[in-house]
Formats: C-alpha cells, structure tokens, sequence
C-alpha cells in the first residue's frame, strides 16, 4: 500500500513562522513536522510515498530529496493553483493505480497505529475508512458521527458553536479504495470532506471511522504549536527524538556546549551545536535550536528558539517562539505568546508585549516598547468578531490605528472603486473611529459614501442600493458607554456571513493590505436626503390603510438617540397623533444602560396611561429595536411582544412562514398554525434571520424576541422603525387593543440558564449531551435541542463568544421545565469533570 502526503499548505495562521516557509517544514523538536509523519509512515511500512507540494515547493523537495536518508522512496506532484484535498491526490493519480492507499497531511504532529487502521479497514470492507479522533475545540475540524459498527452516518464540516453535537472530529487521515479517485474530476477544485465523501455517503458506500486512541494534534495555531512541542518533551506522542538524554527528560543534541552551570529543569531539548552558557536559565518546555546561542543570565521558558537564533546576556522569554537566525540582545525581554519571525534583530532592553507578532527581516531599536500590532485574536477573544461585529473598549482596544487596520482588511476584500457606506451613531468616539475608516477606504481606492449620523436601519437600506458593495458603521455598544462595536455590511446591508468574516479575519491577521496608487485614491461623497429616500420607500413598501381613519394616538420615545432624525416626520405623513419624548440627538449617553432603560419605559408606561395613548414604543439608541408598552402603560415583554405581533402578522395574511430562532417558545407554533402559516426554525447567530429571509419566498414575519423584528416586504435585516409603522397599521386595521391581544396568547413556560464551561471541554460537553438523549428525538439546527414526547423540550447551546453554555427548557407547566431545566444542567456540569 502506498502514502500520499499532503503538503501544499500554506499555513497562514502560524504567520510570520510561515511567511517565508511551508508548514510541514515548521521544526517540532528541531525535526519538521512531516519528518515526523514520514518516520511514522516508515515505521508502518509505507516506503513508497508521493507529496504533493504547492506553496513553497522547491524548499519541500530540497529538504526531503528522494527520501534516500529516511528509508523511503519519495515522488512529488506540483499543483499549478490548489486544487482542494481530493483535487489534490487525484493529481498524483498516476502513482496510485491499482491498490489502495493512506493518505495523510503533512502538518500534523500523529502517533495514530496506522497498522491497525489498515487492519481495521480490511476487515470492514470499506471503500473509505477515516481516522476519528476526540478533540476539546472541534471547531476548526469536520464532525462526524459513526454507529456502533463504526459506519458513518453523517458530516459537518467547521461547524459554529451552535452546530457543535460531537467532540469526534475527522483527523484528515484516510485510506482510500484507488475507485475512488474516479469520483474526482481532474484539474477541479474538489474536497473530501465537502464533495467526495458526502456523495459516497448518499449512494450507501461502505464508508468508516476508526476511531484512533493514538496522539494527534493539527499543528494550526501558534499554541498548538507550542503544545505539541511541550507534548514532544512529555513522551504523549511516540516520536523520535534525536540526541542524548543526559538526565531525565533533559535532551542535549550532538555537539552541543552546555555548561555545568547552566540551570537546566526539563523537559526541554537543546540542538546540535547549540551553547548555552554558566547562569542561563532553560525551563519546562523549551526547545533550543541547532547552533543557537543562550549567553549568560538569559531566561526561557516553554519557549520555542529556531536554528541559528541568538539570545543575549539577561534576555528573557516566556511562551515565544523566535525564527531562524534572529537576534535578541542583552536584557530584552518577549512576553507570552509573541512570534518574531526569521532574520530578525530585538535590540538590548526592548520589549515585546503578549501576542506582539513581529514579521521577518525588521529590527526592533533598543528600549523599544512594541504592542501596537498585536493581533485582535490573541488577546482574549477567540476570533476577531464577535456577537456585534468587533467590539472592545473606545482608545483602549479600538483604537483609531485599530480601525484604520480594520478598513484596510476590508477594502483588501473589496475589488479596487467599489462604493462603501460609512455612518455612526452619535457619539463623538464613533464619529472619531469613522474619519479613520474613511481615510483607510479612500486610500485603499474605495470610494465612500458617508451618510454621516443615521439610524441603523437607515444605513442598512442605503448599503443595499444598487452598486452599493458594503458598508461600515461605528456605534457606541448597547449597555456600556465605554465601549464601541464597529459593523461591516455586505451589499445588502446585512452583517457580514460567517465565510466573509473569516476572510477579513484572514487578510487582518496576515496584515497584507491593498494600497492605492495616487490616481486610484476613492472618492468622499456626502449623498442628501438619505432619511427622506428611505422614509419614501419604507411608506410605498409597508401598509399603514387604515391608520389615518383610526385615530391612533401613540407615545415614542427616541431614546436621545438617530431616531429622532427621521420619527417625527415619518409619523406626521402617516397621518398619527404622537408625542415623542427624548427627541434629540443626545451626544451624552448615546448608549442604553439598563439604569436609563428602565426609566424611560417606566416614564414612558406613565405618559401612556396618562395621555390615553393606543400604545408607546420606545426605539434603542440606533433605532434597530424596539420595547412596546401598552394601552395601560405596561410593559409588554420582549418575547411576549414578538407573539403579539406575530398573531396580527399571521392573522393578517392567513399563510406563508415566519422565521424565528430556536430559543423561542413553541407557543409561536400554536400561533402561527391557527392562521395557517409555518414557522421556520433557525439558528441564533445575528444574521440568520436575514438568511431565511433572503431565501425564503414567502417569509412574512422573522423576529429574534428581543426586539428585533425583520419586515419581509421592506427588507431583511432587522428594523425597529419599520416594525413600528407595520405594527400601526395591524393595530389600526384590527381594531383592538394591545393587552387584548397580547392577554388572548397561551402563556409559555420556558426557562433559561446559563452554566460555565471551559472552551476546552465544550465538544465532550456536546458529546455528553447526544449520549445523554439516547433515543429522543434531537434537533441540531443550532446547538443540541432534545425534544421529548410529551413536546417538553431543553436546548443546549455553546456561547461563541465566552466559556459558557446556556440552556433553555421549555414545558406544559413550570414544574416540568424546571426539571428539564436541572436534568440537562446536570449533564453539562458532569461532563465538565
């Protein structure tokens, strides 16, 4: 059986390591990462291998020859452009005729018994068997769920938090029938995971997953990086480790000068020909490179030095990694986390900070202090958006140099002259951050449109005007006035998809952003009546019959915030008796606190009642949701609210689907089907209400229950100002009141709860909870909700942004949710360990 070797990746997660080298070639314990897995395919018998290379070929190939030095015998197959996984080996083809083969990735640190895996396949018959492995962060990796036999039954490639319903994840390790080369098509872009094996799997093939009990780790990031070194050193993974073991877990190299005075506490490994000299200090966990140098006094640990490296007298390093031939001078010291890359100078007593990455060939002067470019991932969050875009405190985190950064990455997405809207909300920190967004897009040859302070369903409505390719806005984040959530539109003024956030994510980190030559710079334009356009469509698009014959008289309250710029005349040519309270733009407080919030709606309860108002809505600071008070001054819930407006909807139109998230009561069910219409159950991230819009033909109503509410016939993003002018129209044509409405809709006992969970035990967490379910029907369209049969419910879903798990439990009556609700908390809790 032969071994195809995949090791085209560019690795760019691991940049600068990774700028000027392949992956594979990354040294684990001074010995590339697929040195290791070759010595691992030799060590099972497979002597016959072919690489395919892409990035960087000619380094794999000098460095490897014809594999005469390892025992095997070595073929490389170049891909012109990447062809994908499949695409890939299908392009060594002609070396895999006939028989079946393994194949594995090159940059992959594994111990995985590839002898049993092929015992294992032989004896199912499988045309495909994959090695499985059970991972903390299944993330990044494909899931997929195996019967009792090791059949499988379904894939899920990077999944979200949400879709996470199994810690076993697929290891890229495969051996293949050589028939099933015949389902790639040559030349294409064709993945495994995504194309071949999903196929296969329809059309019944005998595909299996061994489940592998051996090490594997996907060498991706700069911490597993390091942790698979610190894994080396521990003896987790059965890897070779050349040189002498001069005391224990204390690995010295052939000629390598280590002085008895030197404190050595293992494990580490020092290289050959390396110096360490009397009083430096090498801790757990440290890798010393082939011919590097640790003067005296000098401090490392769990730290990681390339060959060649220099460190000077006193220099100290905790949790680095430092590339080849660089120099670190006297009293230099580099904190946790930070990458400097190869052929670099850190000069006597600079200083780098936590996670500072530090590109090849650059030179830090002397006493420099060095955090400006931190990367956004590294510094507690685990990605660069969160739940509102990319969010952090105002000149401490998002700073103006941040946000010019951020417009570069995303102008790099753009094609050169494509228009950008930019707008804020009316705070002076978001109206700073939009001046630096503007020079950025400008000088990226990005022409701009900024519509200055508008509400935020009005910038989402002119981002998805024709040739229109995005847009930008700054706004100060709900519930802290200290901080600020910079958002990015698609061109139709919805937040960016999943794919297109790791894309920027991708360009941001990698900071390999576009410029503009001098005749390309962008435009900076400032449209007029951007609130009267959108005010014109939102009346032609919306039905207010009705409204000006009923007489309605409401109370709005615009929180101080850019809805006072268009409310009042909005409502004056709906023809409506309304008083408005906070209407002016209030520079003070251009956020919600729960303290202001409250206040407002109880003063807003008061003028209701007071005034004999049909209702009162009160808008958030940008005018993107709603809180509704009714005709006795109450408060009306926020999922309480959704029903009520969902009942005139469906009432209303008597078919069609309405979308909403899967954390809502099923009293929407039971609402809904009374009028005949389907309720379409989605995930909770923030644009998946604008998902089953856009896809859906005839979606009448989508709402998340706090406020939010996407009217269909206007747009598919969520708005609170055309949520109000639909909602006075249904009142208008109904005829009723409010609490008459809202009192008529079954009461939902529906609990939530929200237990700690450690990001590395969140994917045994999931496991946990499809094993706890057994036989019950399980629904995993966000998270793990598991249905019983009396049509109780309880859905665990991992945060995405922080170590939490939250649950929701749903019964006939309190005391079955509140059991729902302690069983499942239970079973999350336990599987905590």
């Amino acid at each position: 059986m032969k071994a195809v070797v995949m090791a085209g990746g560019e690795g760019t997660r691991l940049r600068p390591m990774t700028a000027n080298q392949p992956k594979p070639l990354l040294p684990v314990v001074n010995k590339p990462i697929m040195e290791h897995v070759l010595r691992l395919l030799r060590k099972h018998g497979f002597t016959e291998t072919v690489v395919t290379v892409q990035f960087l070929a000619t380094l794999i190939r000098n460095y490897f020859g014809d594999g005469e030095e390892l025992g095997m015998k070595l073929h490389y197959v170049a891909e012109e452009v990447p062809l994908g996984t499949a695409g890939s080996v299908k392009n060594a083809e002609d070396h895999l005729r006939g028989e079946p083969f393994i194949v594995i990735s090159g940059d992959a640190l594994t111990d995985i018994d590839l002898t049993d895996m092929v015992r294992f396949h032989r004896e199912k018959g499988a045309k495909v068997t994959i090695a499985l492995k059970r991972v903390p962060n299944p993330l990044e990796f494909g899931i997929i769920i195996v019967d009792e036999q090791g059949r499988i039954q379904r894939f899920l490639e990077k999944p979200t938090w949400g879709q996470v319903f199994s810690d076993t994840v697929n290891t890229g390790i495969y051996i293949m029938e050589p028939e099933v080369l015949d389902r790639v098509a040559a030349g294409e872009v064709v993945d495994w995971s995504g194309d071949v094996f999903p196929e296969l799997l329809e059309e019944g093939e005998p595909l299996y997953g061994y489940i592998a009990d051996g090490y594997w780790e996907d060498v991706g990031t700069h911490e597993s990086y390091l942790s698979a070194q610190a894994d080396v050193l521990s003896g987790k993974v059965a890897v070779e480790i050349d040189g002498f073991e001069v005391s224990p877990g204390v690995w010295v190299g052939e000629g390598a000068q280590v002085s008895a005075e030197a404190v050595l506490k293992g494990p580490l490994y020092i290289g050959d020909y390396a110096k360490v000299e009397a009083g430096a200090e090498l801790r757990e966990f440290t890798v010393v490179g082939s011919n590097a140098v640790v003067r005296a006094e000098a401090f490392a640990h769990r730290t990681v030095l390339h060959d060649n490296v220099f460190i000077g007298r006193g220099a100290n390093l905790r949790g680095a990694v430092i590339g080849k031939n660089t120099d670190v001078m006297a009293a230099a010291r580099i904190e946790e986390g930070a990458v400097v890359g190869e052929d670099c100078v850190i000069e006597s007593e600079a200083y780098l900070h936590n996670d500072v990455k530090v590109y090849p060939f650059k030179t830090i002067e002397a006493g420099a202090v060095v955090s400006t470019n931190v990367i956004w991932e590294s510094r507690g969050q685990r990605s660069l958006f969160g739940p509102r875009g990319v969010s952090g405190l105002i000149n401490v985190e998002i700073t103006p140099e941040l946000a010019v950064r951020l417009a570069n990455a995303y102008a790099t997405t753009l094609k050169k002259g494509a228009i950008v809207t930019t707008s804020r909300d009316v705070s002076r920190a978001a109206r700073t951050l939009k001046r630096a967004v503007i020079s950025a897009l400008t000088a990226a040859a990005i022409e701009v449109r900024d519509l200055e302070v508008v509400p935020l369903p009005v910038a989402r409505f002119h981002t998805s005007q024709s040739g229109v390719s995005g847009g930008i806005t700054v706004r100060t984040t709900p519930g802290d006035p200290e901080s600020v959530d910079i958002l990015f539109l698609d061109s139709d003024g919805a937040d960016l998809s999943p794919a297109a956030q790791r894309k920027l994510d991708r360009v941001f980190s990698r900071a390999e952003y576009r410029r503009a030559f001098p005749g390309e710079i962008g435009e900076l334009t400032f449209p007029s009546r951007n609130v009267e356009n959108y005010a014109h469509d939102l009346l032609r698009a919306v039905d207010t019959s009705g409204v000006a014959e009923a007489g309605l008289k409401v109370v709005v309250d615009c929180a101080g915030g850019s809805g006072s710029l268009i409310l009042p005349s909005l409502l004056g040519r709906i023809g409506v008796d309304v008083l408005t309270v906070n209407n002016r733009l209030d520079e003070d407080s251009p956020t919600d606190t729960a303290a202001k919030r409250n206040r407002d709606l109880e003063r807003l309860g008061e003028l209701v009642s007071g005034s004999g108002a049909d209702f009162g809505v009160r808008f958030d600071p940008v005018a993107e949701r709603l809180s509704i008070v009714d005709e006795k001054g109450e408060l009306v819930d926020g999922e309480r609210a959704l029903l009520a407006v969902l009942d005139l909807v469906c009432a209303e139109r008597k078919g069609g689907s309405v979308a909403l998230p899967v954390t809502i009561t099923r009293v929407a069910e039971q609402v809904a089907r009374a009028h005949g219409v389907e309720v379409l159950w989605t995930a909770t991230a923030i644009n998946e209400l604008t998902k089953a819009v856009q896809e859906g033909d005839d979606v009448i109503l989508a709402g998340d229950g706090r406020g939010g509410f996407v009217i269909p016939e206007f747009s598919p993003t969520s708005d609170g100002i055309a949520a109000f002018v639909r909602l006075l129209g249904l009142v208008a044509r109904t005829r009723s009141t409010l609490s008459r409405i809202e009192g008529a809709i079954p009461h939902a006992h529906l609990l939530r709860r929200s237990v700690p969970t450690p990001w590395a035990v969140k994917g045994s967490v999931m496991r946990a909870v499809v094993e706890a379910a057994g036989d019950r029907e399980l629904d995993t369209t966000d998270g793990v909700r598991v249905l019983e049969p009396d049509g109780s419910w309880a859905l665990v879903l991992p945060d995405t942004a922080e170590a939490v798990t939250h649950l929701w439990a749903e019964g006939p009556d309190p005391d079955t949710a509140h059991r729902l609700l302690a069983e499942w908390a239970n079973v999350v809790e336990r599987a905590e360990g």
